[in-house]
């Protein structure tokens, strides 16, 4: 619209991550050298946090580029999905069909990917991005793909790129171990008013503009304090703006511009309010602005007597304690007291009750361990998780053959209906399902 009128080759202030846009903000560019280089160390494991807006996409596009000659990559962005999807969407993306695969022949297909790429002399990166949506299954799902490594160096990459929700959830209990192996965390920080003087100043270079000034200082200023630093709305604010001085022929924006283009915004992202309606005309003394009032009127609201609400609401409360009376009798009765007492065996042992021995967690690696001629994995029971679930996520069965195998490897598992939250449970996999090394993270 106002590029032939202002000489551009590109649109300046599109929506598209374009790394060619990407401004080096101090922030920007040390959270993508910081990438680089953990990459090219084989650090394993990567976080980059930032608001809404800030560029972080546009930031992984350009590392993207970067590691497009030295390694293999996979960007995911489909992140509202369960564990077996989020393996699809991967072997999708490295162009192998996942049809009929359960997850162990998935994780098959991909050992043999990253061993291919590792005698290549090429690393493998998975970037998933907006990972503030992963569920806390997909994410323990993640953690276990950092353990394709040799003895030497880590077979994949994970950068996890989100808003600051991702920080936050990191920052819980159950995460611990995901936490603890992050070798590298970013974070990208809003612009100064100078820095967006010059972001705006570089978007603009790269678009092909290069007459005087477009935007003279108060427009600028007013972008930086209206914006926020935001790139996003920086973007939105120089793009309405150009359209309206392209529309009176302007060749600089003026701050009142900037002004106009703000209140465009505001009043396209805000529902309009019933009060009245705000005017102004040039033939009125002083342009004031002239309040008309609406003719709409809000419904007439019924309301009950203060009085009489608090006796409704006592009589819906003793109603409520008449109805739960029977359930409360039924859970202290002395028979459900005898029940979760401890039971004494005939040998002279004491055997603590259901709900005491669901509380007892035995304290396992959750690294690979070689049993014999297989290999054995340590995972945590998520919430409503049963046995059931747990082995056809990770195993892609479950029989009586496989849930004996289960309770000789988990001899305190008493009930595998109802697992606690956080409860350790071994399973047992085939030979070579992880190749297990050394651990290069920070937690050494």
């Amino acid at each position: 619209m106002f590029l032939d009128f202002y000489q551009m080759r590109q649109q300046p202030f599109g929506v598209t991550p374009d790394p060619a846009y990407l401004y080096p903000s101090p922030t920007h560019r040390e959270a993508l050298a910081s990438l680089s280089s953990g990459i090219q160390e084989g650090r394993g494991f990567f976080a980059l946090i930032a608001p809404p807006g800030m560029g972080k996409t546009t930031l992984l596009y350009q590392l993207l580029e970067e590691l497009h000659d030295s390694a293999r990559t996979v960007f995911l962005f489909q992140t509202q999905c369960d564990s077996r999807e989020l393996f699809q969407y991967l072997l999708n993306e490295l162009r192998i069909d996942p049809q009929g695969l359960d997850v162990v022949a998935m994780h098959g297909k991909l050992n043999e990917v990253l061993f291919a790429e590792m005698i290549a002399g090429r690393r493998f990166v998975l970037i998933v991005d907006e990972a503030q949506n992963l569920t806390d299954s997909v994410l323990e799902t993640v953690r276990m793909l950092s353990n394709f490594e040799t003895s030497h160096t880590k077979l994949l990459q994970i950068v996890l790129a989100g808003q600051p929700q991702l920080g936050e959830r990191l920052a819980q209990p159950q995460f611990a171990q995901l936490r603890q192996r992050i070798a590298v965390r970013c974070r990208l920080q809003a612009f100064s008013e100078a820095e967006t003087a010059c972001y705006i100043d570089h978007r603009l270079k790269v678009a092909g503009y290069s007459g005087d000034a477009l935007f003279d200082p108060e427009a600028l200023a007013l972008i930086a304090e209206r914006s926020q630093g935001i790139p996003r709305n920086i973007n939105n604010i120089c793009y309405n703006a150009l359209a309206i001085a392209c529309t009176r022929e302007l060749r600089v924006v003026s701050g009142e511009i900037v002004r106009e283009a703000v209140s465009k915004l505001e009043i396209e992202s805000k529902p309009l309010a019933f009060t009245g309606v705000e005017t102004a005309t040039a033939s009125e003394p002083g342009n004031q602005r002239v309040v008309l009032p609406l003719t709409y009127e809000a419904p007439k609201r019924f309301h009950l007597p203060r009085w009489d609400f608090r006796a409704v609401a006592l009589t819906g409360v003793l109603f409520l304690c008449i109805m739960l009376i029977p359930a409360i009798l039924k859970f202290t009765t002395p028979g459900q007291a005898r029940a979760e007492s401890p039971v004494k065996q005939s040998a002279g042992t004491v055997v603590a009750p259901r709900s005491a021995r669901a509380k007892q967690h035995t304290n396992y690696s959750a690294d690979p361990e070689q049993v014999g001629p297989g290999q054995v994995i340590t995972v945590a029971a998520m919430p409503q998780q049963t046995l059931k679930d747990i082995s056809l996520l990770y195993i892609g069965r479950f029989d009586s053959e496989l849930q004996s195998e289960i309770s000789a490897l988990n001899p305190g598992l008493t009930d595998p209906d109802h697992l606690t939250p956080g409860q350790l449970i071994r399973l047992p996999l085939p030979p070579g399902s992880f190749k297990k090394g050394e651990e290069i993270s920070t937690e050494e």
